[in-house]
Protein backbone atom coordinates (compact mmCIF):
# COMPACT_ATOMS: atom_id res chain seq x y z
CA UNK A 1 0.00 0.00 0.00
CA UNK A 2 1.23 3.47 -0.81
CA UNK A 3 1.38 6.14 1.89
CA UNK A 4 0.60 9.73 0.90
CA UNK A 5 1.41 13.04 2.57
CA UNK A 6 0.10 16.35 1.23
CA UNK A 7 1.69 19.75 1.77
CA UNK A 8 1.60 23.23 0.33
CA UNK A 9 -1.79 24.45 1.47
CA UNK A 10 -2.32 27.85 3.03
CA UNK A 11 -4.12 31.16 2.88
CA UNK A 12 -4.06 33.09 -0.38
CA UNK A 13 -5.96 36.00 -1.86
CA UNK A 14 -8.32 35.52 -4.77
CA UNK A 15 -6.38 35.48 -8.02
CA UNK A 16 -3.31 34.02 -6.35
CA UNK A 17 -1.56 30.70 -6.78
CA UNK A 18 -0.54 27.70 -4.70
CA UNK A 19 1.22 24.45 -5.49
CA UNK A 20 0.21 21.39 -3.55
CA UNK A 21 2.54 18.43 -3.23
CA UNK A 22 1.73 14.80 -2.52
CA UNK A 23 4.76 12.80 -1.44
CA UNK A 24 4.42 9.05 -1.71
CA UNK A 25 6.25 6.27 0.10
CA UNK A 26 6.01 2.53 0.08
CA UNK A 27 5.23 2.30 -3.62
CA UNK A 28 6.03 4.34 -6.70
CA UNK A 29 3.43 6.84 -7.87
CA UNK A 30 4.04 5.83 -11.48
CA UNK A 31 2.27 2.53 -10.73
CA UNK A 32 -0.99 4.29 -9.77
CA UNK A 33 -3.57 6.64 -11.09
CA UNK A 34 -3.13 9.64 -8.80
CA UNK A 35 -5.95 12.02 -8.04
CA UNK A 36 -6.66 15.22 -6.18
CA UNK A 37 -9.98 15.69 -4.44
CA UNK A 38 -11.34 18.42 -2.18
CA UNK A 39 -13.94 18.77 0.51
CA UNK A 40 -15.46 22.05 1.62
CA UNK A 41 -17.29 22.40 4.95
CA UNK A 42 -20.72 20.81 4.78
CA UNK A 43 -20.12 19.38 1.32
CA UNK A 44 -19.18 15.99 -0.05
CA UNK A 45 -15.69 15.22 -1.22
CA UNK A 46 -15.39 16.01 -4.92
CA UNK A 47 -13.05 15.21 -7.76
CA UNK A 48 -10.54 17.88 -8.82
CA UNK A 49 -7.93 16.30 -11.10
CA UNK A 50 -6.33 13.01 -12.01
CA UNK A 51 -3.22 11.77 -13.77
CA UNK A 52 -3.20 8.24 -15.14
CA UNK A 53 -0.39 5.70 -15.23
CA UNK A 54 0.27 6.84 -18.80
CA UNK A 55 0.24 10.53 -17.69
CA UNK A 56 -3.08 11.34 -19.27
CA UNK A 57 -4.93 13.99 -17.26
CA UNK A 58 -8.49 14.99 -16.57
CA UNK A 59 -10.01 17.85 -14.59
CA UNK A 60 -13.25 18.91 -13.02
CA UNK A 61 -14.97 21.57 -15.13
CA UNK A 62 -14.72 24.01 -12.24
CA UNK A 63 -10.89 23.98 -12.30
CA UNK A 64 -10.17 23.33 -15.97
CA UNK A 65 -7.74 25.91 -17.34
CA UNK A 66 -6.69 27.02 -13.85
CA UNK A 67 -5.27 23.86 -12.22
CA UNK A 68 -2.58 21.53 -13.51
CA UNK A 69 -1.74 18.08 -12.18
CA UNK A 70 1.72 16.64 -12.75
CA UNK A 71 3.94 13.85 -11.53
CA UNK A 72 7.68 13.66 -10.81
CA UNK A 73 8.62 9.99 -10.78
CA UNK A 74 12.17 10.71 -9.57
CA UNK A 75 10.79 12.45 -6.47
CA UNK A 76 7.84 10.06 -6.17
CA UNK A 77 5.61 13.11 -5.86
CA UNK A 78 2.44 14.39 -7.48
CA UNK A 79 1.69 18.10 -7.72
CA UNK A 80 -1.36 20.28 -8.17
CA UNK A 81 -0.55 23.75 -9.47
CA UNK A 82 -3.48 26.02 -8.71
CA UNK A 83 -3.68 29.42 -10.43
CA UNK A 84 -6.34 32.13 -10.50
CA UNK A 85 -7.72 30.86 -7.23
CA UNK A 86 -11.27 31.75 -6.25
CA UNK A 87 -12.97 31.80 -2.83
CA UNK A 88 -15.01 28.78 -3.91
CA UNK A 89 -11.78 26.80 -4.18
CA UNK A 90 -11.53 26.91 -0.38
CA UNK A 91 -11.47 23.34 0.92
CA UNK A 92 -9.32 20.59 2.35
CA UNK A 93 -7.44 19.05 -0.55
CA UNK A 94 -6.67 15.34 -0.55
CA UNK A 95 -4.30 13.26 -2.63
CA UNK A 96 -5.38 9.72 -3.47
CA UNK A 97 -4.10 6.68 -5.34
CA UNK A 98 -5.78 3.78 -7.11
CA UNK A 99 -4.64 0.82 -9.11
CA UNK A 100 -5.76 0.36 -12.66
CA UNK A 101 -7.47 2.88 -14.88
CA UNK A 102 -8.07 6.46 -13.87
CA UNK A 103 -11.54 7.34 -12.64
CA UNK A 104 -13.13 10.33 -10.92
CA UNK A 105 -15.04 8.35 -8.32
CA UNK A 106 -14.06 8.89 -4.68
CA UNK A 107 -14.90 5.34 -3.63
CA UNK A 108 -12.57 3.88 -6.28
CA UNK A 109 -9.50 5.20 -4.46
CA UNK A 110 -7.99 3.02 -1.75
CA UNK A 111 -5.15 5.18 -0.45
CA UNK A 112 -5.58 8.71 0.86
CA UNK A 113 -3.44 11.38 2.44
CA UNK A 114 -4.46 13.37 5.50
CA UNK A 115 -5.35 16.49 3.53
CA UNK A 116 -4.08 20.05 3.38
CA UNK A 117 -6.21 23.15 3.92
CA UNK A 118 -6.51 25.74 1.16
CA UNK A 119 -8.25 29.00 2.02
CA UNK A 120 -8.86 31.67 -0.60
CA UNK A 121 -9.90 35.08 0.67
CA UNK A 122 -11.94 37.51 -1.40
Amino acid sequence: QVQLVESGGGLVQAGGSLRLSCAASGRTVSAYAMGWFRQAPGKEREFVAIISIWTGTNYADSVKGRFTISRDNAKNTVYLQMNSLKPEDTAVYYCAAKSGRATMVVDDFGSWGQGTQVTVSS
